[in-house]
């Protein structure tokens, strides 16, 4: 107690004479940070998710074949969770009177009460106008998807014959609840009352319905439910999330989350430089009364108790302080953010807030433990002799013990090994860089000093004189300007690689079912429209039956997860083709050249990691009874967003030849061609049009709320980076004002020491600027294509950029540092850190 008595005044008195304000207010701003994109990051994160499960229509979806039985209903409801059921079947659907009938083959939705849990249906009305509705159809009324519409050249206020009923219609639907999680319908869809199916007499002994349970609710039930309800999965049954949409929604979700892991790891890395260079400083100003007290008696385990209590003291105030800071200011943020996104930002959760404490101490204690442990080895001979060299720690124990706590922090940060490893790794590099270039300028300054003059010389002869602190200053800022572009490129190649990916030109339209003999007329029909020519690919249904020779079914991949199981269970739709497009890419092994001898495969290669699928496999189909074997030659890599037509398996030109195929192609349809399918289905009566711009809007409205998200972030953090490193860079002043208070005393200007300042300080800056700007491009690129799967090319322009913008920041910062060796008498500068 007496000496947590002892570390509590000495923090006090620290704190009233500023020996550690600058400390305290880099532990503050690092916290500050931390924690302040942590809680925007959790809030946006559970928004996005919650907005991204109206595509789903609740937060997750039981499927079966059959009835679903009490067991999981039970479960949910003993979660608290909301359900709302749906049934699906497909039937004829009849428009028009008995002159003239048209029928077409629909799928049939009945929606129970409640559906849907999340999101809503979009409809289009008589007069061409749109509204959002909340539930589904009224008893004694029917929606019509578009296609479904369009093929049976109905309109709203038409009567629909659904089975023995007649239904109104009563809206077109424009956008739907789980229209991405498969959009390859090939029936147009009936939307109905659940209270109206009976009356319709489809439901009958062998009849193929099937059931559809959604349930929603708070975070923490729907995980405990997921969990729970995977072990009473019967066949026939499965459990879909917002995990199984679409790979066009699912990587802007992915890829935002990743981004947002990134701002943390770099809002760590910032901290992790404030701290170190504040309390390196904070050491510096204690040697004095550490010497003192050792002259008094005091033992080193009495100094390291009292300098590593206040340490933790400090750490406790400034965390607690930074962690209300960050709240007050993710409310205002997150309050904006809501009102931009239009959308319910969920509240914060505790586990930001604990990281934002963990950060802090972990930090201090790591950068600030070692040079504090270092005053238990000052000489008593201080007192009287301050010329003699301070007492430095050991530089393997500062490395050690900076490194693992930065690696603990990175690794707990990331959530992504790979992430952290990267970001490790580039730090690691850039400091050697930084501090091996800083040396080198060092070098060059100290023989070029004698052939300058006047301010200049003075400037950068500081930089010669003060080796230790310009290299510390270089890496420092430069490794905090690195974290930031790195931020910036990235951000930069998300949102480009968004805003093309979901280009106005994206195919809306697949068009099915086209025969051989149909191709070179289908081609004639959509060039006649004024659109351009269409690439057909050949599409043929096929069952997975065997792997290198042994018979396997959904079963055989059950260890390997319920995906496995469940893509084993799929139809698979096989294709050919002689050479990849753009959108695809080949990954490991070889694809064909001309026409190979035996039949070859190419598969997607995260499919193929899902089955345990590798090079050399043999993979066996039923094709409609006959069967077809092939060997995997090739991995590949898809860009699902391009919304081509695209395929988990290739097989070599050749290899399908014999079997039943029909033929898939994609075109963009603009507005003005409203009769396209209707005119196209009745010259094509077998062919399927799939209209898909509902599903583009929902992606396009998905990809539109995550850039936002990751902009605000992105601004966030960048500010919050940038008041860190102003306060990294004020850590090590003091020599500096040491001697311009000198300087002034001997008679030297305002002007001159000002000029000296910048020369100095642009130097430093425009040096760690040139070497962040560089080692960020580099590190950027391996996070690019490994962590966010993106194309990466070099941006010399934003190197230059960086360059720039160091020598701004360092000189602006140094300058603030240092006004008041300009602005305060010498003698009071002198006194206040002589003291």
């Amino acid at each position: 107690m007496k000496t947590f008595a002892l570390a509590w005044r000495q923090m006090r008195r620290d704190l009233r004479a500023g020996d550690v304000r600058i400390l305290f207010a880099a532990l503050v701003l690092a916290v500050v940070a931390v924690t302040s994109v942590g809680l925007v990051t959790d809030r946006a994160e559970r928004a996005l998710a919650a907005e991204a499960n109206r595509l789903l229509g609740g937060d997750a979806v039981v499927r079966a074949d059959a009835p679903i039985g009490a067991g999981i209903r039970d479960l949910a409801a003993r979660e608290g969770l909301q359900q709302a059921e749906t049934l699906s079947l497909d039937s004829m659907v009849t428009v028009g009177d008995d002159d003239d009938v048209r029928l077409q083959l629909s799928q049939l939705q009945a929606l129970g009460a409640g559906y849907p849990l999340r999101g809503g249906f979009v409809l289009r009305a008589a007069d061409g106008s749109e509204r959002r509705v909340e539930g589904g159809p009224g008893a004694g009324t029917a929606w019509l998807s578009q296609d479904g519409a369009a093929r049976l050249d109905a309109a709203p206020g038409d009567i629909l014959g659904v089975g023995d009923i007649e239904l109104r219609l009563a809206g077109i639907v424009v956008e739907e609840p789980d229209a991405s999680i498969d959009y390859f319908n090939i029936a147009p869809k009936v939307f109905m009352s659940l209270d109206d199916l009976a009356a319709t007499g489809l439901v009958q002994e062998g009849s193929r319905i099937r059931y559809r349970l959604a349930v929603a609710g708070t975070p923490s039930a729907v995980d405990a439910f997921t969990t729970a309800v995977e072990p009473l999965m019967g066949r026939g049954q499965r459990l879909q999330t917002i995990k199984d949409a679409r790979p066009e929604v699912r990587s802007s979700l992915d890829r935002a989350g990743r981004f947002l892991g990134l701002a943390a790891l770099v809002s760590v890395v910032l901290a992790a430089i404030a701290v170190a260079m504040a309390a390196r400083r904070h050491s510096e100003r204690h040697l004095s009364g550490s010497a003192v007290m050792r002259c008094l008696g005091a033992q080193q385990r009495t100094l390291v108790a009292i300098h590593v209590g206040e340490l933790v003291l400090l750490g406790l105030f400034a965390s607690t302080l930074g962690v209300l800071l960050a709240f007050a200011l993710q409310a205002a943020v997150a309050g904006w953010l809501a009102e931009a996104l239009r959308i319910d930002i969920p509240a914060a959760s505790a586990w930001p807030i604990l990281r934002g404490y963990a950060v802090g101490l972990v930090v201090l204690l790591a950068f600030g433990a070692p040079p504090v442990l270092a005053l238990r080895r000052v000489s008593a001979l201080r007192v009287l002799r301050r010329d003699l060299d301070p007492v430095e720690p050991a530089a393997w124990l500062v490395a050690a013990s900076g490194l693992g706590g930065l690696a603990a922090l990175l690794w707990w940060q990331a959530g992504s090994a790979t992430l952290a490893l990267a970001m490790l790794g580039g730090l690691l590099a850039t400091f050697a860089a930084l501090a091996l270039l800083a040396w080198g300028l060092i070098v060059l300054v100290r023989r070029l000093r004698s052939r300058l003059r006047g301010s200049l010389r003075y400037g950068l002869a500081n930089v010669g004189r003060h080796a230790a602190t310009s290299i510390a200053q270089v890496s420092a800022l430069g490794l905090g300007l690195m974290a930031l572009l790195l931020l910036t490129f990235v951000r930069t190649d998300l949102l480009d690689r968004w805003q093309l990916a979901l280009a106005e030109d994206a195919p809306n339209r697949f068009i099915i079912n086209v025969q051989d003999d149909q191709i070179d007329a289908v081609g004639a029909f959509i060039a006649g429209q004024g659109l351009a020519a269409p690439t057909l690919h050949p599409m043929v249904r096929a069952r997975l039956v065997s792997e290198d020779g042994a018979p396997v079914s959904g079963e055989d991949y059950a260890d390997r997860g319920g995906r496995a199981e469940r893509m084993a269970e799929r139809t698979f739709n096989l294709s050919s083709a002689a050479r990849l497009r753009d959108d695809n890419r080949v990954t490991a092994g070889r694809f064909w050249t001309g026409r190979p001898s035996r039949p070859e495969l190419s598969v997607e290669e995260d499919f193929a990691a899902d089955l345990g699928w590798a090079i050399g496999d043999r993979i066996g189909f039923d094709i409609a009874g006959q069967t077809f074997e092939g060997t995997i030659t090739s991995l590949r890599s898809v860009d699902w967003e391009s919304f081509q037509p695209n395929f988990f398996v290739l097989a070599s030109p050749g290899a399908l030849e014999g079997y039943s195929a029909s033929h898939i192609t994609a075109v963009r349809l603009p507005g003005g061609h409203p009769r396209f399918t209707a005119d196209l289905v009745r010259q094509f009566p077998n062919l399927s049009v799939i209209d898909i711009d509902a599903v583009l809007d929902q992606v396009r409205s998905t990809a539109d709320q995550v850039s936002m998200v990751v902009r605000v972030v992105f601004y966030f953090s960048l500010v919050a980076g940038v008041l860190v490193l102003v306060a990294a860079i004020s850590a090590s002043q003091d020599e500096r004002m040491q001697e311009g208070a000198v300087m002034r005393a001997l008679g030297g200007s305002r002007r001159q020491l000002r000029w000296a300042q910048v020369s100095e300080f642009a130097a430093i800056g425009l040096l760690a600027g040139l070497v962040a700007a560089v080692a960020a491009s580099a590190l950027s690129g391996v996070v690019a294509v490994q962590v966010f799967d993106l194309p990466w090319r070099p941006d010399l322009g934003m190197a230059a950029f960086g360059g720039g913008v160091g020598m701004l920041a360092a000189v602006l910062a140094g300058l603030a540092a240092t006004r008041r060796v300009l602005d305060a008498p010498p003698s009071v500068t002198l006194r206040e850190l002589d003291g």
